[in-house]
């Protein structure tokens, strides 16, 4: 218990995290009367948010983004699988990868060529792929999720004085007062990557699995830090720049699966 207070207590120095003669109690909420700090109990709303997004995300996907991605010509089917063999079975789910030395000895256990077993390899690794709708739902249900934050985003903002001059984001800091909408915008960003991290561990497993489930959880980390310290002006401009990137590249995943397919018939 100790050790966790002073890791807590280093973390969350004042010296780091707040200007020089300031403290967390400053920016407890109601501390100034004329200033509406964000308040870390709020965090909590993350998790309802998040899961009411993943039910979103269900319904629109199966009910929309699966049926047009049939309409557009997006193959649903997987390739044709291998030929039922126990023995490759088991050794394939101890060990997807496949060596000289594992071939060799799977050829002395089953009647079958090492050209044979590379093949049966490549066909059953292959089943576990998703289909290239799949694909193009997941990208596309991200795009228009993209799409609404950054256009929201660009709404909230552009009113604010402070997003014309970035400089005068720190005017004041940390005594800035939270509105409605920035509040929204940083809640439900928090909540559609916290949702991303929990369906990560479900969907189907991509070359770059570790990678995105990392900057899933240090995305949420960073908005919550910041959320803490009351840095959100910097985290609503950050998730601003965040989205209008993703929005493109989401695009131009639908675009390459999509064109896949058509280059394909």
């Amino acid at each position: 218990m100790e050790i966790f207070r002073y890791f807590s207590g280093t973390f969350w120095s004042t010296e780091i995290w707040l200007p020089p003669n300031t403290t967390w109690a400053d920016m407890a909420p109601g501390s100034r009367p004329n200033v509406n700090h964000a308040d870390a109990i709020d965090l909590l709303w993350v998790l309802p948010l998040s899961m009411l997004l993943i039910v979103i995300r269900y319904f629109v996907e199966t009910y929309c983004l699966l049926p047009i991605g049939k309409c557009l010509g997006v193959k649903s089917s997987k390739s044709k699988p291998p030929n039922p063999n126990q023995t490759l079975e088991k050794a394939y789910n101890k060990n997807q990868r496949l060596n000289k030395k594992t071939i060799i000895g799977l050829a002395k256990q089953v009647d079958l060529t090492e050209r044979q077993i590379e093949r049966w390899w490549r066909l059953r690794r292959a089943q576990d792929k998703p289909s290239t709708l799949i694909k193009f739902s997941d990208s596309f249900w991200k795009m228009l999720y993209y799409t609404y934050s950054f256009s929201y985003g660009v709404s909230a903002l552009w009113k604010k004085p402070w997003f014309w001059d970035f400089n005068s984001i720190w005017y004041g800091y940390p005594h800035h007062s939270i509105d409605n909408d920035i509040w929204w915008y940083c809640l439900i960003t928090m909540a559609y990557y916290f949702g991303l991290s929990l369906t990560h561990l479900f969907d189907y497993k991509r070359k770059d699995f570790w990678q995105l489930f990392i900057h899933h959880i240090v995305t949420v980390s960073s908005l919550a830090i910041s959320w803490a310290s009351n840095l959100h002006r910097e985290g609503a401009v950050t998730i601003l720049a965040h989205d209008s990137v993703d929005i493109l590249l989401e695009f131009e995943r639908d675009n390459r699966s999509s064109a896949s397919e058509a280059s394909d018939d």
